[in-house]
C-alpha cells in the first residue's frame, strides 16, 4: 500500500483523490522521424488533441542546407510550433548527433523550459536527447520502424535504450502491443481511432474533386502512403482483369521506384492529398480497399485509414493484416482477402449489391460508438497522469 502520512493522507484512497490533481509537465518535446506536412495521420491526431494540456514542440529529423547549425520555427496553432533542425552537409553520424544536441541544450535554455517532457517516435532521437532529464519520458510505439525499408541499423539498439528510460509507453495497436508488452512494465496499447465528424461527410452532399470527377464508376480507392508495404502487384493484376473498375490511389509514393507503378487506364494516382480533402474523395468511391503486402514492415500495423474508410460509410475490403482482421474482420465489417480473385469476388458481391448495406451501416456505427480521437487522448492522458504521479511519490 502507499503510504502518505507524510502529507496527512493515510489511505490510498485520499491518494487517489490527490492524483486527479497532479499537475503534469507544461511543455512536451516530441521528436519524429515524420514530418508535420506529411500525411496527417496518427502524431498529428493525437498531438493537437493534447495541447489542451501541454505546449508542444515537434521536432522534426534534420535537413543538411546550412553553412552553421540552427533551428528554424514554424507556429503551427496556439502552443504548438514546428522545430527544424538544419545542419550542415557532409556531416557524419557524431557530427550530427553533436550538433543537434547542441541546439536542443540552446534551444530548451533560451526558452527557459524547465518544466517539459519528452515524446518519442523515434527511438533514434535518442542519440542526440540522452544527456537531458526530463520530468517524464514518454514512448508512442506507432509502428515497428526497424522492419521498414532504409531503417537505420541502430535502431534496435536505441530503441532497448528507449524502453528502459521510457516512464510509460503506447503502442499502435494489439499486435505491436502483443510484441512489446514484455519489455516494458507500464505500457498500454492504444490502436488507431477515427475523428467521425469529418470522415461522416463523405455520407453527405459534398462536392466532388475535380481530378476524380471524371474518372467513371466503379471506383476502388485507396489513400495512404504508397510504398513498400503496398501491394502494386495486386492491384495491377485485378485492374488488367476488370478493365472497366477503376482504381483510384491517392498518397505519396516514398521509397519505390515511381517507373515500377503500374501504367494501366484504370489505375489512377491523383499524387498527395490534405486531410481536408479526403472526405469529398471518399465520397465518390464505391469500394476501399487497404491492399497491403504481408511482410515485416506491415506485420504490426495498424492503419488508420481502416476506422476512417468505415465511418465514411463506404465499404472496405483489406488483405490479411493483423489489426484489421481482429476486430474489423472477425466482426464482419471488413472483408479479408489475399488473392486477386478472392478481391474481384469480395467486389463483384459490393458491386451487384448483395449484402444488407443498411443492416451493414447499422453494425459498424455501433461498433464505432465508442471510438474517438479524443477519448483517446483523454485515457492516454490519464494514464500519463497516473504514471507521473506514482513516479513522483517514490
Amino acid at each position: 500500500m502507499i503510504q502518505l502520512d507524510k502529507v496527512g493522507y493515510d489511505t490510498y484512497e485520499t491518494g487517489s483523490a490527490r492524483k486527479k490533481e497532479v499537475q503534469l509537465p507544461n511543455n512536451l518535446i516530441c521528436f519524429s522521424h515524420l514530418r508535420w506536412d506529411f500525411v496527417f495521420q496518427r502524431p498529428q491526431h493525437l498531438l493537437t488533441r493534447f495541447l489542451k494540456h501541454f505546449t508542444i514542440h515537434f521536432i522534426e529529423e534534420p535537413v543538411f542546407d546550412a553553412e552553421l547549425p540552427y533551428y528554424s520555427f514554424s507556429e503551427r496553432s496556439e502552443n504548438l510550433t514546428l522545430v527544424v533542425p538544419h545542419l550542415v552537409p557532409g556531416m557524419n553520424e557524431e557530427q550530427i548527433s553533436a550538433a543537434q544536441e547542441a541546439l536542443l541544450a540552446k534551444f530548451l535554455q533560451q526558452e527557459d523550459l524547465m518544466d517539459y517532457a519528452f515524446w518519442y517516435y523515434t527511438p533514434m532521437a535518442l542519440a542526440f536527447s540522452h544527456g537531458f532529464r526530463p520530468a517524464l519520458t514518454i514512448y508512442d510505439c506507432m509502428d515497428e520502424l526497424s522492419a521498414f525499408k532504409f531503417a537505420p541499423s541502430q535502431l534496435q539498439i536505441l530503441e532497448k535504450e528507449l524502453l528502459k528510460r521510457a516512464n510509460i509507453v503506447f503502442t499502435g495497436g494489439q499486435s505491436l502491443y502483443h510484441a512489446k508488452r514484455d519489455m516494458h512494465h507500464t505500457i498500454y496499447p492504444f490502436p488507431s481511432s477515427i475523428d467521425k465528424g469529418h470522415f461522416g461527410k463523405s455520407r453527405g452532399q459534398i462536392t466532388p474533386p475535380q481530378d476524380q470527377a471524371g474518372i467513371p464508376q466503379p471506383r476502388l480507392g485507396f489513400y495512404g502512403v504508397i510504398d513498400e508495404r503496398f501491394d502494386l502487384d495486386l492491384i495491377e493484376e485485378v485492374a488488367r482483369q476488370r478493365p472497366a473498375w477503376q482504381f483510384v490511389l491517392i498518397g505519396p509514393v516514398v521509397k519505390i521506384d515511381p517507373s515500377s507503378l503500374p501504367k494501366l487506364p484504370n489505375i489512377h494516382f491523383l499524387g498527395t492529398k490534405c486531410y481536408e480533402e479526403l472526405p469529398g474523395y471518399l465520397a465518390g468511391w464505391d469500394i476501399a480497399l487497404i491492399p497491403f503486402l504481408l511482410n515485416e514492415s506491415t506485420r504490426f500495423i495498424s492503419p488508420t485509414k481502416t476506422p476512417e474508410y468505415l465511418s465514411a460509410g463506404i465499404p472496405v475490403i483489406s488483405t490479411p493484416i493483423q489489426d484489421v482482421v481482429y476486430p474489423y474482420g472477425e466482426e464482419g465489417i471488413v472483408q479479408i482477402i489475399s488473392t486477386p480473385q478472392e478481391l474481384i469476388c469480395a467486389s463483384e458481391k459490393i458491386l451487384n449489391q448483395q449484402f444488407d448495406r443498411q443492416e451493414w451501416l447499422t453494425q459498424v456505427d455501433a461498433f464505432l460508438a465508442d471510438k474517438s480521437w479524443d477519448s483517446t487522448v483523454e485515457n492516454m492522458v490519464e494514464r500519463i497522469r497516473d504514471c507521473f504521479f506514482t513516479k513522483s511519490i517514490y
